[in-house]
This record gives structure tokens, sequence and C-alpha cells, in this order.
């Protein structure tokens, strides 16, 4: 009943649709996918015109005497090699092209808190939770006036956000749908994602990995502000911090010092 009353205000297309694109670089997300897609459904439907083209034109209605041939003459391997070399540069060579483009030129061309404004955030992972921590006052992380919050991450809105990550347990993964961007998260190691969103809002967060019988718990909500409303929480919360933070609570005492 609740998918056939989500069909009444949205058609199926709709609901095929990814979630809305909030950050800067998601649309190379977007036009990596719409091209590969694409590609595939165009030599899909060449392999379909192809089976039962031949199907019909050699079927026993028109061809009473069967032909065999093993498919090894020239024109055969000729016509094979064309079709393989097109999917190879079309397709895979052509992907590989456009991520490695995308990697040096967007997602590893890191923010630099040092020349930048830029806003760190430590991630920590484990069952079945999201821990944030953000720097207090002194800028400087795993210190008392840390804000630390459980499954509630707040940004402000078209500001660079670096992350700092690891896991507690097992391997997670960290991931925003309308970021279209993910992480994984693994214990005993710092691995680290930014990105920078431009549309406020509240917007889901999963795990992307299978990390064990409660899987499905690992959500959380990502809180898209204003500078200014950002700010005004930030400021109550870190006044919260140093009224909570306890040193020997290792829920609470989870971060490491920020490296570069």
């Amino acid at each position: 009943m609740g998918l056939l009353q989500l069909g009444v205000s949205q058609s199926w297309w709709q609901l095929s649709m990814p979630p809305k694109d909030i950050s800067t670089n998601g649309h190379l997300i977007d036009h990596l996918w719409n091209y590969t897609t694409m590609l595939c459904i165009f030599y899909f439907i060449l392999v379909c015109i192809g089976l039962f083209g031949f199907s019909f034109l050699y079927s026993r209605k028109r061809n009473k005497t069967p032909y065999y041939t093993y498919g090894n003459k020239k024109k055969h391997l000729l016509v094979t090699a064309i079709i393989g070399a097109a999917v190879f540069l079309t397709i895979d060579l052509n992907i590989t092209r456009i991520s490695n483009n995308d990697l040096l030129n967007q997602f590893w061309k890191w923010p630099d808190p040092k020349t930048e404004k830029v806003m760190r955030v430590e991630v920590m992972a484990q069952q079945w939770m999201w821990s944030f921590r953000y720097a207090g006052p002194d800028q400087e992380f795993n210190t008392a006036d840390d804000v630390v919050t459980n499954n509630d991450l707040r940004v402000p809105v078209n500001t660079k956000v670096l992350f700092h990550l690891t896991s507690k347990d097992v391997i997670h993964s960290f991931f925003v749908p309308n970021v279209r961007l993910k992480v994984d998260t693994i214990p005993g190691r710092v691995t680290r994602v930014w990105w920078e969103v431009n549309t406020p809002g509240k917007y889901d967060i999963a795990c992307a990995e299978m990390c064990g019988t409660h899987h499905y718990l690992m959500k959380a909500q990502l809180t898209v502000l204003t500078e200014e409303d950002f700010n005004r929480w930030l400021a109550t919360s870190e006044q919260l911090a140093l009224n909570t933070n306890d040193p020997d609570d290792k829920n609470l005492a989870w971060g490491w010092k920020w490296e570069n």
C-alpha cells in the first residue's frame, strides 16, 4: 500500500531517478554514470539486432540447407576484432580517461586549511553508528572543547568540508547519495574525502558496506545550514561540549590529532 501511495504523487520514471545532486562536483559522477549506461544500452541493442536479425535471416524457413561454419574465416575474425575494439575504446578506455581526469582535476585537489576556508570534520564509524567531531575554539582536535555528535552531521552551505575518517571495529563505507561520493572507513587507518554542498536541507547518510547483522541501522542525517545558522549551532554546541566532555570516557574521547 505504501508503494502504491508513493506512486500516486510520483511516476515510476521519477522514482527511478537518482537523488538530487547538492554538491559542486556531483555532476561529474552523474555524467560518467549516464555515459556508461547509454553506451551499454547502445551495444545491447546492437547485440539484440544481430541476435534476432540473424535468427530471422537464417531461419529454417528461408534456408532449407543449413550452412555450417566455425567462425574462423578472416571476415569473421575481422568483424569480431572491430566490435571488440569499439567496445574497448568507447567504454573501457574512455571511462578510464574520464575517471582519471576527474580524480586529478577535481576530487584529488585537496583543500588546504592553511590557504583557504575549509571546515574539518573527523568521522568515527562503528557498529551501528556514525560519530562526528568538530574542533572547538582552539581549532585543535581531541581536546576538551571538541563538539561530538552521533548520527548528526551539520555543515555550512558553499563551504569546502574535509573529512578524516576511521572505524572502531570493521570496514564501513561513508556514503552520502546526494553528494555522489563514498569512502571506506578502515580500522587502524585514516582515510579522507572532501566535498562542497550548495543546497540547504536535510539529506541521508548511509553505510554502503555490509558491516554486520544490523548494517541497516547505520543511518545518519546530513543537515546543510546557512553559514549564520551553522555558526550559531556550533557556538551553542561548543558550550555544551565544555560541560559534558570527559577525557576518560572513550566513547567521547575517540578523536586524534589532525594531520594534513
